[in-house]
């Protein structure tokens, strides 16, 4: 008697089974694919970078689990994370996805004065490198419009920022973006608390990070908890309103690795 052909159905819907098994444990387990839909972090992350979060980079968590359902507190195979981290993590209130660098940690006294960034009192050096310049158009699925320190800029213009070259206490070098005087370019002394952190976007002039309070819609101080994992390298970026959009890709940020 001839052997019985497998049920094709019944193949498909395993092989659907276990490709997703596999996917999730990835997921879970070591990257998860972030999308960048704002400016916050210009001139690091640009909108529509597309990377991988590193989530062996600092153990697990709840969060570490899709819709944060890992059935556990605290973190377990914790690693500890490092100033000038750029970071994936949960806003501690809405639960929403943020991406800011790590900029206090637990016990530093953080402060912005005259727009310079001070860490324990000690002012943190810029070094100016001239001017970030993008097209003023709309970015992204939002179809959001840059902010310009040359403003007034028509659309189609040339968009300019200050750019700086900033380095952190333990030689950490990334570069930060200029646009105007904000009230928070001379702002109060924040004390990071125990098992939290201090976080702030790249774009210091267009970021909701730690120097505004939640209920400023800010982030406030972060627990470790709710830290997802580390952004290392962008996979690839789109300059359109899809990632799929590939005619849209920009060609030299493949795979470029992030400061």
């Amino acid at each position: 008697m001839a052997d019985k052909k497998p049920d094709g159905i019944g193949e498909t819907i395993k092989t659907i089974f276990y490709a997703l098994l596999i996917a999730g444990v990835i997921r879970t387990l070591l990257f998860q694919p972030f999308w960048i839909p704002s400016g916050s972090m210009k001139p690091t992350l640009l909108i529509g970078d597309f990377l991988f979060v590193n989530k062996m980079a600092y153990g697990y968590s709840k969060h570490s689990c899709p819709f944060s359902m890992c059935p556990f507190d605290g973190r377990i195979l914790a690693s500890d994370p490092e100033r000038g981290d750029i970071v994936v993590f949960k806003h501690p209130v809405s639960q929403v996805d943020y991406i800011k660098r790590l900029i206090g940690l637990p016990g530093d006294r953080i402060q912005m004065k005259g727009g310079q960034l001070f860490i324990n009192e000690t002012a943190v050096p810029l070094e100016p490198l001239g001017m970030f310049t993008e097209i003023k158009e709309g970015q992204g699925p939002q179809k959001r419009t840059p902010s310009c320190y040359n403003s007034p800029v028509p659309l189609g213009g040339d968009c300019e920022k200050q750019l700086y070259k900033e380095t952190l206490p333990n030689g950490v070098e990334h570069q930060v973006l200029n646009i105007r005087p904000i009230a928070e370019d001379n702002g109060p002394i924040f004390i990071v608390p125990a098992e939290r952190y201090f976080f702030m976007g790249d774009n210091r002039d267009n970021s909701l990070d730690s120097r505004f309070s939640q209920v400023r819609q800010g982030v406030g101080y972060v627990p470790f908890e709710n830290f997802v994992g580390r952004a290392d390298r962008v996979i690839f970026s789109s300059a359109g309103k899809s990632m799929l959009a590939f005619w849209t890709w920009r060609s030299d940020r493949f795979f470029k690795g992030l400061e």
